[in-house]
């Protein structure tokens, strides 16, 4: 076992990767001779060489369809954007052709592309620093999108979906990359659509993702020492929602609550509780509780900013009150 920061993780899986694979290589901006805006792609350039780290002009949709022409011709890019805020520039080139060119093809173009880079709510980054574009990207045909939130799984997810055929966008967040986790010392891969059960229990099930992991963590704590007994999944995988692992634990708990950074309004939640209703309803002994960021542009301003997302003090309010029920 070795013990990694989360970019340190992502930096070591990229290397992985290209080492096995010369067809693996990586461009956005600052990738190369800066080493990342996070350092997720540090020294890589010194190893690899200009034409497998490629450092790009600020053209967000010129790059995105330069790369996605490469997965065409039998390359494997890997696309940091700086910030996944700048990545609504190339949406074009992400929805009608890394999403659709492998159907609209009739199956004679594989685009075995990774989009990844920071994401969510940091500390005083503005509003357009601050957007969660999950739900954005979760109605596009033909993209997997998947949300890290630990050193090991951010290493093990960044393997499978560089090996993966398809357009996979995965989501890190920006206040995540100074985790540390003691991680194997072998090769892993991670499955890109499969949820974790992090906590098993019996009365309530806490469904999240990314960050507000660890913000339900420390709601957990708080509740087993009150006597309550949650059970908590991480969904990792976004698109396809593992809907059958939530169904799953429904049948112990039989109550539902989902946690999120994204917007209330069209969130992953959202999607989440309308499964739920089609194939899980009689499942359900009360209504789903959604915990999700206030649909507003997020404030510069530092209290107010918090004041948008949700706490771990509103998630045991939210445990109290549904175990009532």
């Amino acid at each position: 076992m070795k013990q990694l920061f989360m970019f340190d993780a992502l930096r070591e899986a990229t290397d992985e990767e290209m080492k096995k694979d010369s067809s693996v290589f990586v461009l956005g901006e600052d990738v190369g001779h800066y080493g990342g805006s996070y350092k997720v792609t540090k020294d890589l350039h010194t190893k690899y060489g200009d034409l497998r780290v490629l450092d790009t002009p600020i053209a967000e949709n010129s790059f995105m369809g330069m790369a996605i022409g490469a997965a065409i011709t039998g390359l494997r890019p890997i696309v940091e954007g700086m910030n996944m805020s700048f990545l609504l520039l190339a949406f074009n080139q992400i929805s009608n052709n890394a999403g659709m060119l492998r159907y609209t093809s009739g199956g004679n173009f594989k685009i075995p592309i990774v989009i990844r880079g920071p994401g969510g709510v940091g500390r005083q980054l503005g509003a357009e620093h601050s957007q969660r574009l999950e739900a954005y990207f979760q109605a596009i045909p033909g993209l997997k999108i998947v949300a890290c939130s630990t050193p090991y799984n951010a290493k093990g997810l960044l393997k499978s979906a560089i090996n993966d055929d398809n357009p996979v966008i995965l989501f890190e967040h920006v206040l995540l990359y100074n985790l540390k986790e003691d991680l194997p010392d072998g090769e892993y891969f991670l499955p890109l659509d499969k949820a974790e059960l992090v906590r098993s229990g019996s009365q309530v099930t806490i469904v999240t993702y990314s960050r507000m992991r660890h913000h339900v963590m420390q709601a957990v704590d708080q509740l087993i020492e009150q006597g309550y007994d949650p059970e908590v999944i991480d969904l990792i995988s976004l698109k396809p929602i593992d809907i059958q692992s939530i169904g799953e634990s429904l049948k112990r708990t039989h109550k539902l609550i989902i946690v999120e950074e994204c917007m209330k309004t069209g969130g992953i939640a959202a999607e989440i509780i309308a499964q739920i209703n089609d194939i899980y309803f009689d499942q359900l002994d009360a209504p789903i509780i959604r915990l999700s960021s206030e649909d507003i542009p997020t404030p510069y301003n530092g209290t107010l900013e918090r004041a948008t997302v949700i706490n771990p003090h509103q998630i045991v309010m939210a445990v109290q009150n549904l175990v009532k029920v």
